[in-house]
């Protein structure tokens, strides 16, 4: 992107991050809904995933418009209307995506409610297109990838409050008389949300966050791999392509079919459920914000410290949220240890996208393994640490995808972008699994997904080989999606 800052502009950046925060808190907020629509339009389990269906796809129909519509008109649009200008706009669709809730849940059609959820989710893809560069525009380029992983973080933030207040707002007053709630109780939280929207586009309009217009990305071509005709020539590239939309889709499909496994084999509520669904997208936070340390420039020891203490101040944020909701803590100190697995694994893997990709997802197979050969509270955890493997991922498959693509950066960057809809199919793909063979056996999809990735990593890493990249001194940092 043109004219980098030579200094972060903290301002400007804290402006941008609240989009962040959005995306994360209704895309966990949709975990707590889907156990809702099943109750109330007496949905199988395959049925209640078209929820993440409608909201993950969005997100590739809406990259695929965006790249339409700028080719029968021959310009690129956010270069046209400016790249603060279409945050806004992104703003406005998801509010109105929000308020569709309402007519919606009056007519109780579920049709219309998961349609509210597409168009959120288109309001969200432009908003991702557009915010992940800016966040690299407003400072130096070298802690780019730094800024991204802070507002990964901010992200995450939004997915461990977002399942709690919504089960708050759905459940409240209902809990109480301890009755089931009804469909209608979303439209408060949704109105609430859609006023958010636009408050935050207007903040935004007002904001000094500069409309920048132009990306420029500009990479030599690699000395040995001469340059291509097409981007898919490139077999990182599709190889990446296949590992991001399983990497979102076993995301996503972990913690969506988690309700349905803790109701049935755990006999608990959706209310007793919201704070482990909290607890799963907390563990995306954990991971990221040990990333995040890189920002701050320390030196030596002091970041090896801060490799330590950062994921354990994520996990306290988790226990003051839950605390504040007034929910009993005594179940969660036991996650104290398996969060040090993960910084052992992240220390072993000192950083390399190839080495991290594969130490993390086969952990990931080890975690999901453990929950399906196991029973009670020990397999529930056992999921749920799979947010912990997960949350580096996404970095790591994204700069492995894109290595020596030179002119093509941005062409395949979009192609990338689109796979997020992997978690929209994924997870009704395990929903049908779990109609036949049951929630807890369901995981297996999981295990296979966490296999390819695991593939991707050696594979990747020989195909780059060929093309004169050497990924021993390569590094990133854990962003993320």
């Amino acid at each position: 992107m043109s004219n980098y800052s030579k200094q972060t502009n903290w301002g400007q950046f804290l402006s941008l991050i609240t989009v962040f925060f959005f995306w994360g808190f209704v895309a966990a907020s949709n975990d707590i809904l889907i156990p809702v629509f099943k109750k109330a339009f007496d949905l199988t389990n395959f049925q209640s995933q078209l929820v993440a269906s409608a909201f993950y796809i969005s997100y590739t129909v809406g990259t695929i418009i965006y790249l339409l519509l700028s080719k029968i008109l021959k310009y690129d649009i956010l270069n046209k209307i400016g790249y603060k200008n279409g945050l806004i706009i992104g703003l406005l669709i998801s509010a109105a995506g929000s308020l569709i809730f309402i007519p919606a849940a009056s007519s109780h059609s579920f049709i219309l409610m998961i349609s509210a959820l597409f168009v959120v989710g288109l309001g969200f893809s432009l908003q991702q297109t557009v915010a992940n560069p800016l966040a690299i525009a407003i400072g130096p380029t070298n802690t780019g990838s730094q800024r991204l992983t802070m507002a990964g973080g901010i992200n995450n933030l939004g997915t461990t409050i977002g399942p709690l207040i919504v089960a708050f707002a759905i459940f409240g007053s209902a809990s109480l008389a301890n009755t089931e709630a009804d469909i209608n109780s979303v439209k408060i939280p949704y109105l609430v949300l859609g006023v958010a929207f636009v408050l935050a586009a207007i903040f935004l309009k007002f904001s000094s966050l500069p409309d920048v217009s132009e990306t420029h990305e500009v990479e030599e071509d690699n000395e040995i791999s001469k340059p291509r005709a097409s981007v898919l020539q490139y077999p990182q590239l599709v190889l990446g392509m296949i590992a991001i939309f399983i990497y979102v889709g076993v995301e996503v499909a972990t913690a969506s079919n988690l309700p349905a496994y803790m109701e049935h084999d755990m006999k608990m509520s959706v209310q007793e459920v919201a704070p482990y669904i909290s607890l799963y997208w907390a563990s995306m936070m954990i991971g990221r914000w040990g990333g995040a340390i890189g920002a701050f420039n320390l030196k030596g020891g002091w970041m090896k410290i801060g490799k330590f203490l950062a994921p354990y101040l994520a996990f306290g944020v988790f226990l003051i949220v839950n605390s504040i909701a007034q929910h009993d803590l005594s179940p969660f100190w036991i996650y104290i240890p398996i969060i040090a697995v993960m910084i052992v694994a992240d220390l072993v893997a000192k950083g390399n996208p190839a080495k991290t990709t594969l130490i993390f997802s086969s952990m990931g197979i080890i975690a999901l393994l453990i929950g399906m050969f196991t029973s009670g509270m020990t397999s529930v955890y056992a999921f749920i640490s799979v947010g912990l493997f997960n949350s580096v991922l996404w970095p790591c498959i994204f700069a492995l995808a894109i290595m020596g693509l030179g002119k093509h950066t941005n062409e395949g960057s979009n192609f990338l972008i689109m796979m997020i809809m992997g978690g929209g199919i994924i997870a009704p793909l395990q929903g049908y699994v779990a109609d036949i063979v049951g929630s807890h056996l369901s995981y297996i999809i999981g295990v296979l997904c966490f296999v390819y990735l695991v593939y991707f990593a050696i594979k990747v890493k020989k195909v780059l080989k060929t093309q004169g990249i050497d990924l021993e001194n390569t590094k990133i940092s854990s962003g993320g999606h």
